[in-house]
This record gives C-alpha cells, structure tokens and sequence, in this order.
C-alpha cells in the first residue's frame, strides 16, 4: 500500500508532531508499506534530533520560508508550505492513503482535494484541534470572521475524510461538539518507547522531593497554580524544582525566580530525544500542565515520557482532560484542578513526607505505560486504523472512562 504523508515537521526535526510521525512512517515501512512524506525543507521549529538513522522512506522537502514564532513569520511560512506541498503532492505517484497531520492548520484540506482528485483514502491525525485552540489562547475572538471561516474549512475536511484521529476522549469530545459524527472518529492516545526510556535511579539528594518539567511550557500551559503553591514552599529545603525546555511561560517562570531570588528552582536547556531517558531521572515526580481552556482542543504528550520512565505524574489541569483520565484509571499520579494552590501545597508536602506513595505511583506508571501506551501497542492501534484492519478501541486502552467524580485524585 503506498501511503502520503503530509506534515510540515517530519525527521530529524525534533518538534512533537515530527516525532510522531516518524515513529509511525518507520512502523509503516516495516510492514511492508510504500511511504512518501511530504514536509518543509526549512522547517526549522527546533532543534534536530540528533539521530543518523533516516526513516526507510521517501521524503520530499518542499523549499519554502522558514517556520518563525511570530505571528506574521508563522503565516507566511504556513502560506508557502500549503504552496509547495500542494504542487509536490499532485506529482508524486498516487497514493492509496493520504494522513495529513495539522501543521499547518488546515493542511487537510489538501488531502481532501487529493481523496477528489486522485481517489485515494484520506484521513486527519488531529494533533491539535483548529480553530479551537486558537481561541482558547485568544489569538482571535471566538464567534468572529476567522474563527467561522477557518472552522468551516476545517470541519469540511474533517466531514469529508475517511476517518479523524483524536488523541484523546477530551479532544474526541471537542470534534463531537463541532459536529463531527463520533462514528468518524477513533481514539488513539500517543506513546512514548519503553525500550528507550526506562526508569533509572534519581541523582542527587535523596533528601529531597524533585519535582520536574520537561519540554515546552506555552500558552496552553497553566503556570500561575504552580507559582501560587511555590510561593507558601520557597522556603522548604526538602523541595527542588527542574524546569528542562523552553517556551514563553518557562520564560515568565525565570523572570518570576529573579524577582523573588527563589534558589530551589533549577533550568535547563531543551534535550534531545536520545537523552529524554536521563534527563526524565532527574526528578521522582513528572509534573504536567494545561490552561483549562485548551482542555481537548490540545492533549500533552510528556504524560507518555514519564510513564515510560516510571515516573508518576503530577496533573494541573481540568479533570476532564486526558492525562487526568489516565491517572485516575491507573491511579499513577495526582491531578489538581487548576487555581487550587491550597491543594498543590498540600499534596506537595504530603508527597515530601510519604515518598512510598511516590514510588508506588511511579511504579503503576511504568506498569501503564508497558501495558497501554508503549509505541508498539500506540502504532498499532494507528497503523491497524490506516490500513483498513482496525482493532477494538476497548482492547488497546486507548478509550478512557467518562468522568463521573469532581475534585482532585
């Protein structure tokens, strides 16, 4: 089966949806698949992965402008894409499926143009849910002329496509109250590899609570429960924080230490994926955020790395969400609501207190991770989907249980 995949991240850019994707291209290709990918030769969001190791595919690099973190350079790097890719995916041989990802938004409409013109099978990988998270994060009004346009054409591509792929109940709750008919739409959570992250022994003072962070911290991030709690704590010699990665809320966070000259707070730089196995050992509590407007329209990968790490998760944000669905189903991790600083400071000192409570959790994570989400069971359920032989949803542990309680687990 030839399968096209469109995305403008894709190896050895180290950005999330290129991770994804690369996994799945490899798995495609082990069984037997013809895979062309279709991505950005510039793309250009961050750092390579560092990897020598090419996924056996064909990858056409379209020329085009740089990604940039502006708003303005965004767009345009996001027009010239759409150009390019267009052109490249009229050319290449047909394909027999077409998975479009959704950098940029609203690249699946070129996939629907391609299920029309050349009669192929199309499908969306929803890795972030458009318009909605653009809203949610206030780049432009909820109601107004870009919010129905791009809704429109987004909701089109989905209604006409063979299938939708959500990360999670909370983003296939999202696509359901866009009309998105639910039998359209298949679950299927992200993974983390056991083999290449494992769990291993925590450095430094076994004194001491590490709570850590490791990736992007963005806007559709919460950061201000965590700053409320870390101002009745700052003080408390049995905590120490790490913060590895980047982004405008990690920015935000330095400018807070250096206000406050807070000294249990330690940054680092983004790390490769080949050193995610170390890095996540620096801390015995893997912390996790989402601004409670996002809930669905986003799901956080970095609850898979530290799974596979054996780390337990701690949550802040809404309890709808799926990494709080996860922790409550396997009980490996703690969730917060977002705003509760009174309850983050409480659970923060019983965890210093308690670390039995911490290594079981952190035990039942690993044990979650090998049994639910490990990249072999995620590809899969998402390679079994694509190529027509699709598996229960209830047999990987992908569908998670609607939420009937409230407050924190």
């Amino acid at each position: 089966m030839r399968i096209l995949l469109l995305n403008q991240f894709f190896w050895p850019d180290s950005a999330a949806t290129s991770q994804f994707l690369t996994d799945l291209a490899r798995s495609l290709a082990a069984d037997g698949h013809d895979v062309v990918a279709i991505c950005s030769g510039r793309a250009g969001y961050t750092i390579p992965t560092g990897s020598l190791d090419a996924p056996s595919v064909r990858i056409h690099r379209v020329k085009g402008l740089v990604f940039s973190r502006g708003r303005i350079g965004r767009i345009l790097s996001y027009l010239s894409f759409y150009i390019a890719a267009s052109v490249r995916a009229l050319l290449v041989p047909r394909p027999d499926v077409v998975l479009a990802l959704t950098t940029p938004p609203l690249i699946s409409l070129l996939g629907r143009v391609l299920k029309l013109v050349r009669g192929c099978r199309f499908y969306i990988w929803e890795m972030d849910v458009y318009p909605d998270v653009a809203t949610d994060l206030n780049y432009f009004k909820t109601g107004g002329a870009i919010d129905r346009i791009v809704g429109i054409l987004a909701d089109h591509s989905r209604k006409q496509a063979d299938g939708v792929i959500a990360l999670g109940e909370c983003m296939k709750e999202r696509l359901v109250r866009r009309s998105i008919p639910e039998s359209r739409i298949f679950v299927s959570d992200n993974w983390a590899d056991g083999k290449a992250i494992k769990p291993l022994p925590r450095p430094g003072d076994p004194g001491k609570l590490v709570v850590l962070y490791s990736g992007n911290l963005g806007l559709a991030h919460d950061l201000d429960t965590f700053k409320g709690a870390l101002q009745r704590i700052e003080t408390d010699n049995r905590f120490r924080f790490i913060f590895s990665g980047s982004g405008a809320l990690m920015n935000e966070l330095k400018r807070f230490k250096e206000e406050r000259t807070i000294e249990c707070i330690e940054f680092r730089t983004f790390v490769k994926r080949e050193s995610l196995s170390e890095n996540l050992s620096l801390g015995d509590v893997g912390l996790v955020t989402q601004n409670e407007r996002c809930c669905g329209s986003v799901v956080p990968s970095k609850v898979y790395g530290l799974l596979a790490a054996g780390r337990p998760i701690l949550f802040i944000g809404p309890e709808q969400a799926t990494p709080a669905r996860i922790i409550r189903k396997f009980n490996c991790g703690w969730n917060v609501p977002v705003g509760d600083v009174r309850g983050l400071t409480e659970l923060l000192h019983r965890l210093a207190s308690d670390r039995e409570e911490v290594a079981l959790a952190g035990a039942r994570a690993r044990q979650t991770l090998l049994e639910h989400f490990d990249m072999p069971l995620g590809l899969a359920r998402l390679t079994s989907f694509l190529t027509g032989t699709s598996i229960p949803v209830d047999m990987s542990g992908s569908t998670l249980p609607p939420v009937t309680s409230k407050g924190a687990a």
